[in-house]
């Protein structure tokens, strides 16, 4: 008799923030670019399906997992030339930062404590606190799956907008490494957040030490559940699970005399190329979700800090964590007539 046992499919769950997903049909780990390159090339001359995994921590993937080969990037370290530093696509994010603030260098010690990966940093456009990676960005490598080769793509042809660029909603571009311009003199970038200029105790536009500024952003990511803790539900997340949205300027003025009709005080609004941003946190909010707001079953809510946040309570699925997030879409369309979108990145499911 045959003893031999298949070997179980890795799940998904494991390697995301969420902690939520099925398996997937095959797993490779890339430990440097060229494995990154090559394991992408055979899954493509196979005619494989290829999800891309980072840090896990902007997706949301189904139940019934991923049938296809799922590649680990994980290609780490970076290296500094002058004020130009080269980051692997693999590396953690916020260890990096964290390595930029140590050794005296400032420019994205505002965007600490968010989870994931270096690589996916720039495909949509990573912001908090006042900033974006593409502020700093330069140019990145990538391997180029249509045409098979590996490209250098400048900072102007990556089309960034707000929690945008042309690598989001495609997969033809895997991401390689990143080159980020930093500061030298250990300041940081232009404080322009007003929550965060009052807990530094600084006007808006000021510059201070990169890592008072650090510190202070972990401090505000920690009071929201922002700051990945295994012992914290609150923080098993995908982040923001939507963007704040952006109501053309035609509609602008329709949408502000319905929202101002329904609730009392003004809905924060924000310039934005070809319209006005809202606050999806403040709709939500208005719309009746407030903090902690249970999905089905009580195994996923609302986070307790952060109405942004949707989380898994310990024993979810995906298919809870999606209908919650029905919910709360629905609910701000039907009473301010807005459409909130989904940030993260959807594997084989819907909302």
């Amino acid at each position: 008799m045959n003893s031999a046992r298949t070997p179980a499919l890795p799940a998904l769950s494991a390697y995301t923030t969420l902690r939520l997903g099925g398996p997937a049909r095959r797993f490779v780990s890339a430990a440097t670019s060229e494995d990154l390159v090559a394991a992408v090339r055979e899954a493509d001359a196979a005619g494989e399906p290829v999800l891309l995994l980072g840090g896990g921590s902007n997706l949301v993937v189904g139940d019934a997992g991923f049938d296809g080969v799922v590649v680990e990037v994980a290609n780490t370290g970076w290296r500094r030339d002058g004020a130009i530093v080269e980051v692997e696509a693999g590396q953690n994010w916020d260890a990096f930062v964290a390595g930029l603030v140590a050794a005296g260098l400032g420019g994205l010690e505002c965007l600490s404590g968010i989870p994931g990966s270096v690589g996916a940093t720039p495909i949509q456009n990573v912001g908090a606190y006042g900033c974006e990676v593409a502020e700093s960005i330069v140019s990145l490598e990538l391997y180029d799956r249509v045409t098979r080769e590996v490209r250098t793509l400048k900072a102007d042809e990556l089309g960034f907008a707000y929690r945008t660029s042309i690598l989001k909603g495609t997969d033809t571009g895997v991401v390689l490494s990143v080159r980020f311009e930093v500061r030298e003199d250990g300041l940081s970038a232009p404080v322009r957040y007003a929550e965060l200029a009052r807990t530094l105790g600084v006007e808006i536009g000021s510059r201070v030490p990169a890592a008072d500024a650090r510190e202070a952003v972990l401090g505000l990511r920690r009071g929201k559940g922002m700051v990945l803790d295994p012992a914290d539900h609150d923080t098993w997340s995908a982040g923001s699970f939507f963007t704040n949205p952006i109501v053309p300027a035609a509609d602008a003025e329709a949408v502000l005399a319905r929202i101002a009709e329904s609730v009392e005080g003004s809905a924060p609004q924000y310039p934005a190329d070809g319209g006005v941003k809202l606050s999806a946190a403040w709709l939500i909010e208005r719309a009746g979700f407030g903090k902690g707001y249970p999905g089905p079953g009580n195994r996923v809510s609302l986070s307790t800090k952060h109405t942004l946040a949707l989380t898994n309570r310990g024993d979810a699925t995906t298919e809870d964590l999606l209908t919650l997030a029905r919910e709360v879409r629905d609910g701000v369309h039907e009473r301010f007539g807005v459409r909130l979108r989904p940030e993260p990145l959807l594997i084989n499911c819907v909302i």
